[in-house]
């Protein structure tokens, strides 16, 4: 008893003192704590205007939804009930993981290494990919409202986001590292894309029987890539009217999903 309670008080705090690092390194990334925005950081290259998938400046909020999130998770996980949970035992150190891999990924932006950073957002994707896959996997029915939002909704949030953030983000490195598309017109990489960002949402849908908060940060996403190609420097009609597409595709096939699940119960 003694070991599994000292091994609980590590995972937590080992949870605890990751997202401090992920919300300092947030106070970072956005300009607060004396280091450059994101959008400023290497050269411009994640800027509203890099490319044709970068997202106007307000997608960006979402991040203080995630944050919250993983903020509550890490002092809800010291809740008595909470320390010796199975639940929380395969979740603790899965979660950390990518708290500290989004720290990595802001310092390789601030570091301007686009490349290094292309790397990390792919590795996180696959860090959330797994976690949420636990997430899903160890969801029991009853377990509360609480659980559901700061535990799941939290997890699916991030992991939604970190989608369209990863396309964002290799679309920007391939650019600023000159890559012309074998010929083809930007705007056809820029559809190409985003369905492929779409059909990732749907499979995910699919997979989690419509769970609606991967959907709901990337559609988010999606939304805010076509106000961006409408409203702002760099115009593609195309790439927003593909993303309105994509998005709302993406919101229908994940309320089937789920309907279809919940008459199945």
């Amino acid at each position: 008893m003694s070991e599994n309670r000292t091994s609980d008080r590590l995972r937590q705090s080992v949870v605890a003192l990751s997202a401090v690092l992920a919300v300092v390194g947030s106070f970072i990334g956005s300009g607060a704590a004396g280091g450059t925005p994101i959008q400023e950081a290497a050269g411009g290259a994640l800027g509203a205007d890099s490319t044709q998938l970068a997202p106007a400046g307000p997608a960006f909020s979402i991040w203080s939804v995630i944050y919250l999130g993983l903020i509550a998770y890490a002092i809800w996980q010291f809740l008595p009930r909470q320390t010796s949970s199975s639940r929380q035992r395969v979740l603790g150190y899965p979660i950390a993981v990518t708290l500290l891999l989004n720290s990595a990924w802001i310092l390789s932006v601030q570091a301007g290494l686009l490349a290094l950073s292309v790397v990390v957002i792919v590795v996180l994707l696959v860090a959330l990919l797994f976690t949420f896959v636990r997430v899903v996997r160890t969801r029991r029915d009853g377990q509360g409202v609480v659980q559901s939002i700061v535990v799941d909704g939290t997890v699916g949030l991030y992991l939604g986001w970190v989608c369209v953030a990863t396309a964002a983000n290799i679309t920007a490195a391939l650019t600023a590292g000159g890559f012309d598309g074998f010929g083809g017109a930007p705007e056809v990489w820029g559809v190409a894309i985003v369905v492929v960002t779409a059909a990732l949402g749907i499979a995910l849908a699919a997979w989690d029987s419509g769970r609606l908060a991967p959907t709901a940060s990337l559609v988010w996403g999606l939304a805010w890539v076509a106000v961006s190609r409408l409203t702002g420097e760099l115009l593609s009609p195309p790439v927003a009217v593909a993303a309105v597409i994509a998005a709302s595709a993406l919101v229908v096939a994940t309320v089937v999903l789920r309907i279809a699940h919940l008459r199945k119960r």
